[in-house]
């Protein structure tokens, strides 16, 4: 048998080791399995909260349990002063940002007919303006990193609607279209950004759907279950490391097999 010297070698255990990475909305839900995937993976992890403090410190403390590095900063990402001052604790705390999670999102559901200026303007302002927000304060750390990663969270809903949530999916979709565009500014830097679209999860959002709908939602998902938020994570880990390199301007669905 013909002898070879290649040697095969071992799994990086730490593929974020030594970079700052930013979760928004990582209190709960699918941000908070990020922010844990993140400080597994060795990133030094920002975990971004509006109003449930309490939560998110219990995250941090989870993290510095198992000796990493979490700080916790509260801001609504809809307002840019707010975002600007997280910036700048984080900058003074742990330096440079290399990975942004755009995660924060509210949902204001409503048949279009019944649903008020409020109700659009409020889920546009943190979904949408909440991503431009946070890209745009820190679009130089990401452009300038070594492997920088802009990462936005959309939604199946975003890609094919959904009865009662005009607002969430025009903002799911928007991500869509700017994840793409901001892809192709970056690229030229080296770095990338990509989209992930979960399906229907596990969170207090869908917590709020009575059973009858819940069911009903269930039957068109081929995999006859919702998603848990551990379910996303393992995408949004490849997106952060080096293994996504050549993958930019992408939309990852994970959705059960939901068409779209």
């Amino acid at each position: 048998m013909a002898q070879t010297s290649q040697r095969l070698e071992p799994l990086d255990q730490s593929p974020l080791s030594g970079r700052t990475c930013v979760v928004t909305g990582s209190s709960r839900g699918i941000g908070r399995e990020i922010a844990l995937e993140f400080a597994r993976c060795g990133g030094d992890v920002v975990v971004n909260y509006h109003t449930s403090e309490g939560r998110a410190r219990e995250v941090a403390d989870v993290i510095e349990a198992n000796d990493r590095t979490a700080i916790c900063v509260g801001a609504d990402v809809a307002n840019p002063q707010q975002v600007e001052r997280m910036a700048d604790e984080i900058h003074e705390t742990l330096g440079s940002v290399d990975v942004l999670v755009n995660n924060a999102g509210i949902t204001l559901d409503n048949k279009f007919e019944n649903m008020t200026h409020e109700d659009w303007n409020r889920v546009m302002q943190v979904n949408l303006n909440g991503t431009f927000n946070c890209t745009k304060t820190f679009y130089d750390d990401v452009k300038s990193a070594d492997h920088g990663r802009l990462i936005n969270i959309s939604s199946v809903v975003g890609q094919q609607g959904n009865y009662g949530q005009a607002n969430y999916a025009t903002s799911k979709g928007g991500l869509i279209a700017f994840t793409r565009t901001i892809a192709l500014e970056l690229a030229r830097h080296g770095s990338t950004a990509n989209c992930v679209a979960p399906g229907f999860t596990e969170t207090d959002m869908l917590e709020k759907v009575p059973d009858r709908v819940r069911e009903k939602i269930k039957e068109n998902i081929p995999l006859n279950r919702f998603a848990d938020p551990r379910d996303i994570v393992g995408v949004v880990r490849f997106l952060a490391s080096d293994h996504s390199d050549y993958m930019t301007g992408q939309v990852l669905g994970i959705n059960g097999g939901m068409e779209w």
